[in-house]
Parts: structure tokens; C-alpha cells; sequence
């Protein structure tokens, strides 16, 4: 219902930039002005402009729905910075023209490197922002665990979460991400949810990357939780739309429990596993998703209360939430994804203020809290000042 009543804001905004855009082309050329050249500019704009709707409605062909949705995730990002520049120089023109009142605003000169430079900007900050996204990195952490496992004195863990298999991420980004698990040589592998990004079918070829996440090694495996983009459903701009009459059933789409267990991935839903005999992995359903599907969630007492305290408890939990109550608990360790540490400009900053928890590792209690970024990107296919990573998290355990 939200997006109904944005979408004149979003009308009201695209023509303030393509009005912007007009002024500033007709300045620098004659040809530029020309009504066949604006009648196209403005055709191709509004299809582009509306791919994230018409990607919306329209199914079938699935390589045209694939084309408008993804034209309309790389859109979105483009149009937002585009429009933060374009409103930005907006204001300083007003400022130089009514408080400085400076002569040279009103020059074309001005106003054609005025326009020159905004678009480098938005050119610039977009295409590194897509090639950055492209890019996951390895962030080291290391933390000790007062706790005595036998015949172990460390443990080498990689936490992912976030991949968003689907329109933005496929094989390849499952490729390099293996890789970069892999040369970690870890003990265990913790997947911390949102595998998929809302849409089994948006995977082009699910086969081939359950192929490649079964290539991930490990010593005592790989486990993962649920995040709550791991269903089916629809969105339009970051938008859900619900529907009295959806089947539970086709919303937790079974498919996904299948390809994980296809890609050797153990999926843990408020259950705990005994690793070895030496710690325990427990991996919560998250707590968005439960409400969508009508299902209930432990408690972190509930999940640990027949656990041996005396070795090592670390927890899966897709948001970075109920962080003191698990601690309590007695968890050693919390693995968290979802934030995305803002995923891009100025996300990161607005994450920051939400929550101290928002990234990174933090003490709480006599355990740890760790959050990651995320090795993947949701809707906008940018990344700007945040980046894709794994985290691998060397424990000492004494």
C-alpha cells in the first residue's frame, strides 16, 4: 500500500531530474534541443524508469522479466544518486543565487560545468559502486573462548550471510565466494540466512550453484539459518505485497530446503547440533520470517537449557537481535548478517545511528556478538563505502 502512495513522488522526482537533464543537454548543443532527440531521451528514460514496475507485473517471457528486473535494481541505484547530486547542486545554485548573490550563477558556462560535472559524479560513483559490489573481500577477527575443548586449542570459523542468490547473484559470484572460503581453510562454515533473495525462480541455474556451494570444504561442515528473505514473495522497490489468499506452503517454498540439502548445507531451525563432542553450532529461526509464516520462535533460554555450558555455544541468528537475552543464555558466540552495514552511501551512516550492533564484533557479557556485512547486496547492486565480505574468526579456546 506504502508504494501506491509514492509512486507521484516517484513520477515528481524522475521528472525533476529528466527536466534537469533537458535544460542542461540543450545548453551544450543545438541537436540536443531538438524535439525528435527529446521525444526518444524521454521514451527510453520512462522505460527504464519503469522497469521496476513492468519487471513487477509482467512474468512471462522469464528472460523479459529477468531483463526488467534487474534493469530496474541497477536503475533504482543510478536514480538515487543521481537524484541526491542533482538536488544537491540544486541547493547551491539557490545559495550562490538568493544568499551569495554571486553574477557568474546566471552564466552558461557555469551552468554547462555545473551540469558536466554532476554527471562525471553520478557516472563515476555508480560504476565504481557496481564494480565494488562485484569484489568480496576477507575480514579477520579473533576472539578467545574461556571454555576447554578437548584435543582443540583453536578453531578457524567463516561466517557468511546475505548472498542473495537470485537476480543480482548466481554462479559466478558463488565461484569466487567458494574460493575465497576455501583458502580460509576453515574448521566450520556458518551461513547466517537471506541465502535467497525472495524469489527461488530468480535463479538462473540453480543445479550449477548448488553444484559449486557443494564444493565449500570444511571440517565439521557447513550450517545455516533462515533470514527473512528466504521465502517467496513479492516485492516492488523494497516493497512486500501480501495476499489474503497466499498457501504457507508456496510462501516457504520447499525448493530451498531441497538445494540446500543438494549443497551440503545443513540448515539448523531453533535446533542445536553437538560438533564432535567438543562445541555446540545452534541456528535460530529469524525473527521476521517466522511472522510471515505464521510459526513461532525459541526463546534463547528454550535453546540452550539442555546444553552442557561447559563447552563452547555458538549461535546463527540472521538480525543482530536479543544479543543480552542470548548472552544470559550462556552462548559463547553470536553470528549475525542482515544489516549490511547500510550496504551503500548513505545507508551506512543511517545504519550506524540505528544500532551499536549494526557491524563488527562487540563483547557482550563473557561471549561475543559479530555481525558481517554480508557477502552479497539486496535490490541495489551498489556498493559504496561498505563492501561484500566473509568473515574469517579465529577462536582460541582455553
Amino acid at each position: 500500500m506504502i508504494a501506491i502512495y509514492l509512486a507521484p513522488v516517484y513520477i515528481i522526482l524522475n521528472l525533476y531530474i529528466l527536466r534537469w537533464a533537458y535544460l542542461w543537454m540543450g545548453s551544450c548543443h543545438s541537436i540536443l534541443r531538438t524535439m525528435a532527440f527529446r521525444t526518444i531521451f524521454a521514451i527510453i528514460y520512462a522505460i527504464v524508469a519503469t522497469s521496476l514496475v513492468s519487471g513487477f507485473f509482467i512474468k512471462k517471457p522469464r528472460v523479459l522479466h529477468r531483463a526488467l528486473k534487474i534493469t530496474g535494481n541497477y536503475f533504482l541505484g543510478i536514480f538515487l544518486y543521481s537524484l541526491m547530486i542533482v538536488m544537491a547542486t540544486d541547493l547551491g545554485r539557490l545559495f550562490f543565487k538568493y544568499v551569495c548573490r554571486v553574477p557568474w550563477i546566471h552564466s552558461r558556462i557555469a551552468f554547462n560545468v555545473a551540469g558536466a560535472v554532476c554527471t562525471l559524479l553520478i557516472i563515476g560513483l555508480c560504476v565504481r559502486g557496481i564494480v565494488h559490489a562485484k569484489y568480496i573481500k576477507v575480514t579477520p577477527y579473533k576472539v578467545t573462548v574461556n571454555k576447554t575443548v578437548p584435543d582443540t586449542d583453536k578453531l578457524k570459523v567463516v561466517l557468511v550471510a546475505d548472498t542473495h542468490f537470485g537476480y543480482n547473484a548466481g554462479v559466478i559470484h558463488a565461484h569466487e565466494l567458494v574460493r575465497k572460503i576455501n583458502k580460509q581453510k576453515p574448521d566450520l562454515v556458518c551461513i547466517a540466512g537471506d541465502i535467497f533473495d525472495n524469489e527461488y525462480d530468480a535463479i538462473r541455474s540453480p543445479e550449477k550453484l548448488s553444484k559449486v556451494l557443494r564444493s565449500i570444504k570444511s571440517t565439521y561442515g557447513v550450517y545455516a539459518c533462515w533470514g527473512n528473505h528466504d521465502l517467496n514473495e513479492a516485492i516492488l522497490a523494497g516493497f512486500t505485497f501480501h495476499h489474503k489468499g497466499d498457501n504457507i506452503s508456496d510462501v516457504k517454498d520447499p525448493r530451498m530446503n531441497e538445494f540446500l540439502r543438494k549443497s551440503n548445507i545443513k540448515l539448523l531451525e531453533d535446533e542445536s547440533v553437538l560438533i564432535d563432542n567438543k562445541f555446540y553450532i545452534v541456528g535460530r529461526k529469524d525473527a521476521s520470517l517466522i511472522e510471515k509464516i505464521h510459526e513461532t520462535r525459541k526463546a534463547p533460554d528454550q535453546l540452550t537449557k539442555l546444553l552442557d555450558r561447559d563447552k563452547p555455544i555458538f549461535v546463527i541468528d540472521h538480525q543482530p537481535k536479543e544479543l543480552q537475552e542470548l548472552a544470559d543464555a550462556g552462548t559463547d558466540l553470536d553470528l549475525c548478517g542482515h544489516t549490511h552495514n547500510g550496504q551503500t552511501f548513505p545507508g551506512n551512516l543511517i545504519s550506524r545511528i540505528e544500532s551499536k550492533f549494526n557491524y563488527g564484533l562487540h563483547r557482550v557479557n563473557n561471549g561475543y556478538a559479530l555481525t558481517t556485512a554480508g557477502a552479497g547486496y539486496w535490490g541495489i547492486p551498489l556498493r559504496l563505502f561498505t563492501g561484500n565480505e566473509i568473515v574469517s574468526l579465529k577462536i582460541e579456546v582455553i
